[in-house]
């Protein structure tokens, strides 16, 4: 059984074991304005996604990962699609999620619904692709 919340203070060390480059204070933040989920299977935290609002009013996913040995479980789907579930309810119209060109996640998103919509290069590292999905 899979279960699906915002994230808790008591989520912290999951969080991090997952998370590597959201500081304590971001984390905090998290917690505090609910723009973070954890998911859980058979009671145990396995997953997590966070999104931030891009300009201020448009949902961004800036992380989702699902633990190593979870992948290929329905994980990532099922908190993607809570995500835009709660996106929706609360009255947004568009999501966006980003991931380099150098990883699979693409055609994730891509079988997800989720359009190429632009790329930015920042310092050496691989091009970063935006998508974006409407919210019907």
């Amino acid at each position: 059984m899979t279960e699906i919340r915002y994230v808790e203070k008591s989520d912290k060390d999951f969080w991090f074991s997952l998370d590597k480059h959201l500081s304590e204070d971001e984390f905090e933040k998290k917690v505090r304005d609910k723009t973070g989920y954890v998911l859980f299977a058979d009671g145990k935290p396995c997953a997590l996604l966070r999104y931030n609002l891009f300009w201020d009013n448009t949902p961004f996913c800036t992380m989702l990962f699902v633990d190593w040995s979870e992948q290929k479980k329905g994980y990532g789907k099922a908190l993607m699609e809570f995500w835009e579930s709660d996106m929706k309810e609360k009255g947004f119209h568009l999501v966006l999620v980003s991931t380099q060109v150098d990883e699979t996640s693409q055609h994730f998103y891509r079988k997800l619904g989720y359009k190429d919509c632009g790329a930015l290069v920042l310092e050496e590292q691989p091009m970063e692709m935006f998508f974006q999905k409407a919210l019907l």
